[in-house]
């Protein structure tokens, strides 16, 4: 009886063998659908962006090529664009600098020409081309970083041109350097990153993007807490205060004189 018991509680010999089978079976199947998943998922997403960078292909034939060339080699009218990357497409066209309306010193920020969606095929195609510089994440941009060290690197850096203040100056043959109030983050990230028209270029060896993302912070603290001190007189700092103490505070006074000196006579 004890014999028979052991008898029907032994496996037979070839149920190991099944098992696994069944188990490579099972994985096998669960890993091809995820694989064809995956194939699926990436294809879909290839053929997206194929599909962008033709359409950025096409506005560029009949938008771009006149001044910079078929090729991007660039013409007598226009620079070469190998190399620009992505990043500076993105800040010539969304802000409206390019298509340029004439020839000039610098070109002159106006009003958009193409839509986000086209701007972004623009900025796929011509990166497509040639490497560069990329449209910055969007984690760089918030304004949530160091405002002093923002401010440090802004007066070290930009503000001999820009204003301490941001708020604009004047350079050499009719060139400038425009306000940066209103200015959008990603905007004045770019602009660091590629050194367009009279800007130097602040690759990430020169400032990393920690220290854009903290003169981003510090440009948007100044713009959103107004000087304590009264009017900024276009924050063009003590030169401009003083000049108007000296015109119309001093005149005030020489007034008020003339006018006491003609009241006792």
């Amino acid at each position: 009886m004890a014999r028979k018991s052991r008898k029907a509680n032994r496996r037979h010999p070839l149920a190991t063998v099944v098992l696994i089978a069944i188990g490579l079976v099972v994985t096998g199947g669960g890993y091809a659908l995820f694989s064809s998943t995956t194939t699926a998922s990436a294809d879909t997403n290839t053929a997206a962006s194929q599909s962008v960078i033709d359409e950025g292909e096409k506005l560029f034939a009949a938008n771009c090529a006149s001044c910079h060339g078929l090729d991007m080699q660039g013409t007598a009218d226009g620079p070469s664009l190998i190399g620009v990357g992505a990043a500076a497409v993105n800040f010539q066209v969304g802000t409206g600098r390019m298509p340029m309306a004439m020839q000039g010193p610098q070109a002159m920020q106006k009003p958009v020409q193409f839509t986000d969606e086209q701007t972004a095929a623009l900025a796929a195609y011509v990166a497509s081309i040639s490497p560069g510089p990329a449209i910055p994440d969007e984690s760089l941009l918030q304004a949530d970083g160091d405002a002093a060290n923002g401010g440090e690197l802004f007066r070290v850096n930009c503000a001999m041109c820009h204003n301490v203040a941001g708020a604009g100056g004047a350079l050499t043959e009719g060139k400038f350097a425009p306000e940066l109030t209103g200015v959008l983050a990603t905007h004045i990230y770019e602009a660091m990153l590629t050194g367009p028209q009279n800007m130097p270029v602040f690759n990430d060896d020169n400032l990393s993007p920690e220290d854009k993302r903290d003169i981003i912070t510090y440009l948007k603290y100044i713009e959103n807490n107004p000087s304590p001190g009264g009017n900024e007189l276009g924050s063009l700092g003590p030169v401009a205060e003083g000049l108007f103490v000296w015109i119309f505070g001093l005149g005030a006074v020489i007034g008020l004189m003339v006018w006491i000196t003609a009241k006792s006579n």
